[in-house]
C-alpha cells in the first residue's frame, strides 16, 4: 500500500486549526505516532482518552503519549495551543495520559510563558535556537510532571471498568485493521461482548462497536483525503469483506460515499 509522508517534526499549532479540513480530524477516535500536548485557554467540550470521556474547560492541559486512542470536541468557541513533539522526540515526557485542571494562576502563566518561548525559538534564526527550543520543551516536561503530582488526588481511580476499556482501546488501536469484530476483541480480553459494551457505555457513553467503527472510518477518511489509494484497497487494508460493504458502511456513518468524500477534500 502507498505510504504516507506524515510530518514528524516538532509543530506548534493553534487548536482551531486542527479541525481545518473537517472536525472529524480531531473528534474521531484515532492515535498518533508522536506525543501530543493540548492546552485549552477558552471554551469547553469533551475529550475521550483510552475510552474514558471527561469534560474539559479553559485552563485544562492534556498530554497524550504515542499510540493512545483519543478524540475531542473542537467547537468554534474553543481556543488554545497544541504541541506535536515529533516521532523522534528525546525529551523526557510522561508515560501515561494526563488530564490536568490548572487552577493556580501562577501555573497557568508559567505554561503560557513556556509555550510563547517555544514558539519564539522555533521561528527564530538566531544561533542555537534549536537547542533553546529543546531546553524549553524539557521545561515543559518538568512542568507536566510537577502538575501531575499535584493533581494525583483528582485523577479518576483506575477501577475495573476503566482498566478494561483502556485495554480494549489499546488492543483496538493495534488490531483495528484486522477485520475483528467486538466479539473477537472481547474474547481476546477474556470477557463477553455484552460486558465489554456495558463498560464502554459507562466509561464514554458509547458501545464498543461505535469505538471500533469510529476508528476504522477515521482511518478510511484519512487515507481518502491524503492519498490516491484506490477505494477497494483501502477497504481491504481496513479489514472490510468487500469494497461494496465498505462503501455502505462509510456512507452510513459519514453521509457520503468514499468517492464523493475524496472529491470534496
Amino acid at each position: 500500500m502507498q505510504e504516507l509522508t506524515v510530518p514528524s517534526q516538532l509543530r506548534l499549532v493553534a487548536i482551531p486549526r486542527l479541525a481545518a479540513g473537517g472536525r472529524w480530524r480531531v473528534e474521531a477516535m484515532r492515535s498518533l505516532s508522536e506525543p501530543c500536548f493540548l492546552w485549552f485557554t477558552k471554551g469547553q467540550g469533551r475529550i475521550t482518552l483510552q475510552g474514558m470521556t471527561r469534560g474539559y474547560t479553559a485552563h485544562n492541559a492534556i498530554f497524550i503519549p504515542p499510540g493512545v486512542m483519543h478524540g475531542f470536541e473542537a467547537g468554534p468557541t474553543v481556543f488554545g495551543t497544541a504541541i506535536f513533539f515529533g516521532r523522534k522526540c528525546d525529551v523526557t515526557l510522561p508515560q501515561a495520559p494526563l488530564h490536568l485542571r490548572i487552577r493556580e494562576v501562577h501555573a497557568q502563566q508559567e505554561l503560557n510563558v513556556l509555550l510563547d518561548s517555544i514558539g519564539r525559538e522555533m521561528d527564530a534564526d538566531t544561533p542555537a535556537h534549536d537547542r533553546a527550543t529543546r531546553h524549553y520543551l524539557g521545561l515543559l516536561g518538568v512542568w507536566l510532571e510537577r502538575q501531575a503530582k499535584k493533581s494525583e488526588s483528582e485523577a479518576p481511580k483506575p477501577d475495573a471498568t476503566r482498566r478494561l476499556v483502556a485495554r480494549y482501546t489499546a488492543l483496538l488501536e493495534r488490531d483495528f485493521r484486522s477485520g475483528m469484530g467486538v466479539a473477537e476483541f472481547a474474547a481476546a480480553l477474556g470477557v463477553t461482548p455484552t460486558h465489554l459494551t456495558r463498560c464502554c457505555k459507562a466509561a464514554c457513553g458509547r458501545p464498543a462497536s461505535a469505538l471500533l467503527q469510529d476508528r476504522r472510518i477515521f482511518e478510511a477518511r484519512r487515507l481518502l483525503a491524503e492519498t490516491r489509494i484506490p477505494v477497494g484497497r483501502i477497504a481491504e487494508s481496513l479489514g472490510f469483506n468487500s469494497a461494496a460493504y465498505f462503501t455502505r458502511a462509510f456512507q452510513h456513518l459519514t453521509g457520503k460515499s468514499p468517492t464523493a468524500f475524496r472529491r470534496a477534500c
